[in-house]
């Protein structure tokens, strides 16, 4: 119920799997090819060599993850959604429409993180080498920005 794990502006390529294996050659195009995790250690924490703003810019964009007519939210709208959960924790989170669980996030390094306790989603919206993101706990939820390069769940919205 967890779902797949994306890494900011990849297409599902195959990356996304939580098995996926990794590799620690940065990409050199949005299209890498392949299904490997690409691990990053260094500023600015991007897949990809020279960092992409366009990736998931709405339904036609380069590498939009979701079905025909849908796509991954702005932050605005992430955030929209996020005030009207029943409780500020993962309870309200999975009460809600979008039904948010706590699928945790796969690292850079590729370790895992919070899985079963904490949700991490991506929205569309860039923020200087990062990417805004919707991430709750027992003990914070809210809007925060995170490195591209760490994997994260989407909820795609209809256009």
């Amino acid at each position: 119920a967890y779902g797949d794990l994306y890494q900011w502006g990849r297409a599902a390529d195959g990356l996304q799997c939580r098995t996926s294996i990794t590799t620690s050659t940065n990409a050199s195009d949005e299209t890498p090819g392949d299904a490997l995790f690409i691990t990053e250690s260094g500023s600015p924490h991007d897949w990809l060599t020279t960092p992409d703003d366009n990736l998931w810019q709405g339904v036609n964009g380069t590498n939009n993850p979701c079905p025909g007519g849908y796509r991954v939210p702005t932050s605005t709208e992430l955030d929209n959604e996020h005030l009207t959960w029943s409780s500020d924790d993962p309870d309200g989170a999975f009460a809600s429409v979008l039904k948010f669980t706590v699928g945790g996030r796969k690292q850079s390094n590729s370790s895992f993180h919070q899985v079963g306790t904490g949700g991490f989603y991506w929205s569309s919206t860039v923020n200087g080498t990062q990417a805004s993101s919707l991430r709750f706990n027992n003990s914070v939820s809210g809007p925060t920005s995170w490195r591209r390069a760490d994997a994260y769940a989407i909820r795609c919205i209809k256009d």
